[in-house]
């Protein structure tokens, strides 16, 4: 193939496939979306010769996001990952045209490689185990041998909290589904805070897998809820697409609604609620605290508060195509969706996280918040993390200094750090 061909084959690409040439190198299977105004949304699996004629949708109506395609050794179609509904499953599309799901469970499945004869390998992970190797038979890949188990000496004398899935219903028709994990003696006649997790994005998908953080602030006696909001990915198209022209806030409702269904359930303190969440998580507790005075302290990790001057400042520019119009056109929607402006319903103790060299949620975006904060008398701390980029996590110590500040920050603003009963 000409290099001019393959130049416009990635042009029409999504980010996560590209030109796969299959075997014989007759067919070029890739990922593509019709260009869109909306926020997300769901790429088709195409087919088409190697010349660049006949091409066609083989995927059908599929509407999750594909990952990782590769050949089947005979061209019959191609392997490729999905994370759906929480978990990670592989996932076979034929030539002819038809998706048809794999395996099945609540773990994430990922297919890196395999071999001729059908023998593939990939990463494996659960609620309790972080990922390890497997081998598998593409004809039976539920049917799965464990080659590795890394964790074994970390995990063995540690008693993990346990993780249950729920889902609930929220405004609009929405079901949304998330995870709680519990402290490693979790008692039900007790009483315990809980932590409100965020994820970022806006667009990705919290999952059923491992997560030393949350497992970590469990150990610790908090219950902690993480979920996902409409404009997750991994429920289709529409759920993801929700967000649009109204991120933040049409998932609000969502996050509010999983708040009450751990207080419905009878172990969570109404009086020692907190949240926290970076980057889309940021934004969104930044958004919380000026709608809602239900927290008792939160923390808003590398934000976005000012959309108007984050289009100048982030990266992130291309995000600012889902307003409307431009700011110096039309700033109602700018201001909607604009944390800045809600500090004067601001109640909540707030601390702010953010490192020093963000590109993505600069820093001037947490100095904003922090600022306006301090102005209105709203107790406050920014802490600036030295020599990190996005997120406030890539060095282990700093992955550890942002759950010890956490805590100390919810200690801090907490009525009771001592066991309670639910009859007091």
């Amino acid at each position: 193939m000409a290099s001019g061909d393959i130049r416009q084959l990635t042009d029409r690409r999504g980010p996560d496939g590209g030109p796969v040439p299959s075997p014989d190198g007759s067919l070029i299977a890739y990922t593509g979306i019709d260009a869109h105004r909306d926020t997300y949304r769901n790429q088709r699996i195409h087919l088409m010769n190697r010349d660049g004629s006949g091409s066609r949708v083989i995927s059908g109506d599929y509407d999750r996001q594909v990952g990782g395609m590769m050949w089947a050794p005979d061209g019959s179609g191609l392997y490729f990952n999905v994370r759906r509904d929480g978990y990670g499953q592989l996932h076979f599309v034929s030539v002819d045209g038809g998706v048809t799901q794999l395996t099945s469970g609540e773990h994430l499945f990922g297919l890196s490689s395999f071999s001729d004869d059908g023998v593939g390998v990939g990463v494996v992970s659960s609620a309790h185990e972080p990922g390890d190797v497997f081998r598998f038979g593409l004809d039976s890949p539920d049917e799965t041998r464990r080659l590795t188990d890394v964790n074994a000496d970390v995990l063995a004398y540690v008693d993990l909290g346990e993780v249950e899935e729920i889902w609930y219903d929220s405004e609009d028709d929405f079901r949304v589904q998330g995870w709680i994990v519990k402290p490693p003696d979790f008692d039900p006649s007790r009483i315990y805070p809980m932590m409100l997790v965020i994820h970022g994005g806006p667009h990705s998908m919290y999952n059923g897998g491992f997560n030393f953080a949350f497992q970590e602030h469990a150990a610790n006696d908090y219950v902690v809820l993480y979920t996902n909001p409409r404009g997750s990915t991994g429920y289709g198209t529409e759920f993801a697409n929700a967000i649009n022209h109204d991120y933040p806030g049409a998932d609000f409702p969502d996050l509010m609604a999983g708040v009450d269904e751990m207080l419905g359930r009878g172990y969570v303190d109404e009086d020692n609620l907190f949240v926290y969440g970076c980057s889309g998580g940021g934004i969104l507790t930044s958004y919380i605290v000026g709608n809602t005075d239900r927290f008792t302290a939160a923390s808003a990790n590398c934000p976005i508060v000012n959309w108007m001057s984050a289009m100048g400042t982030s990266d992130a520019i291309s995000y600012t195509r889902t307003f409307e119009k431009p700011f110096w056109e039309d700033p109602a929607e700018w201001i909607d969706r604009s944390s800045i402006f809600y500090v004067g319903n601001v109640t909540t103790p707030t601390m702010l996280l953010t490192g020093e060299m963000d590109l993505r949620t600069p820093m001037g975006q947490t100095e904003e918040f922090y600022q306006a904060l301090q102005y209105v008398g709203v107790p406050t701390v920014m802490i600036r993390f030295q020599e990190e980029w996005h997120g406030t996590s890539s060095r282990p110590s700093n992955f550890l200094r942002t759950q010890l500040y956490l805590r100390k920050w919810f200690e801090k603003w907490g009525t009771h750090k001592t066991p309670v009963t639910q009859d007091g």
